[in-house]
């Protein structure tokens, strides 16, 4: 990897704005154009150590071979989506990982599950600046069928989002969310 695109890719995780118009922006359009390949093999692929295989392609990262990943799987970008030991994502999940998507130790993702890092600049004159917030689920974190995650929320460990909740603020640990936007609604003990 090239210091420019080395750059680009700290400035995102940072959360530093980047208009998608620059020129240097470019390098982050190779880099999903090379993930949407890797993405329809993944999808395509019945052996689930050739989808492993795929996976470590478009995280770059070697995985756990506990992680289970179900197809079809989405992303827009691929490289910044980091999973610990454990993880399950079940099908048909969107991944606009961008800006980073952190799931730790065992967390399961329900399907049609949605994670948003990015979003654009609210003013009608700057909405070519794409501004990036990482996403964090925590250890043993369970993520109900349907639900969308959005940008710079953090879920807390043990803590379950009900089906079809939309997440725009952090999740306690050992709580339990529903509803849109989600609210607690039960706060667990052990």
């Amino acid at each position: 990897m090239d210091k420019m695109t080395n750059d680009i890719l700290k400035k995102v995780l940072n959360g530093e704005p980047l208009d998608f118009r620059d020129p240097t922006f470019k390098e982050l359009f190779d880099i999903q154009e090379q993930n949407a390949g890797f993405l329809m093999k993944f999808n395509n692929e019945p052996s689930s150590k050739i989808r492993q295989e795929l996976l470590e392609k478009i995280t770059e990262q070697k995985l756990p071979e506990n992680v289970k990943v179900f197809s079809p799987l989405k992303s827009d970008f691929g490289r910044h989506i980091f999973l610990k030991s454990g993880v399950v994502i079940n099908t048909d999940c969107i991944f606009a990982d961008l800006g980073g998507i952190y799931l730790d130790e065992n967390v399961l993702v329900g399907p049609r599950t949605t994670f948003i890092t990015l979003n654009h600049d609210l003013r009608p004159q700057y909405r070519d600046i794409i501004i990036t917030k990482p996403i964090h689920v925590h250890k043993n974190a369970w993520i109900g069928a349907g639900s969308i995650i959005l940008p710079g929320v953090t879920i807390g460990e043990n803590a379950i989002v009900g089906a079809g909740a939309v997440v725009r603020k952090n999740v306690p640990a050992d709580s339990i969310v529903i509803g849109n936007p989600a609210k607690i609604i039960k706060r667990r003990k052990h």
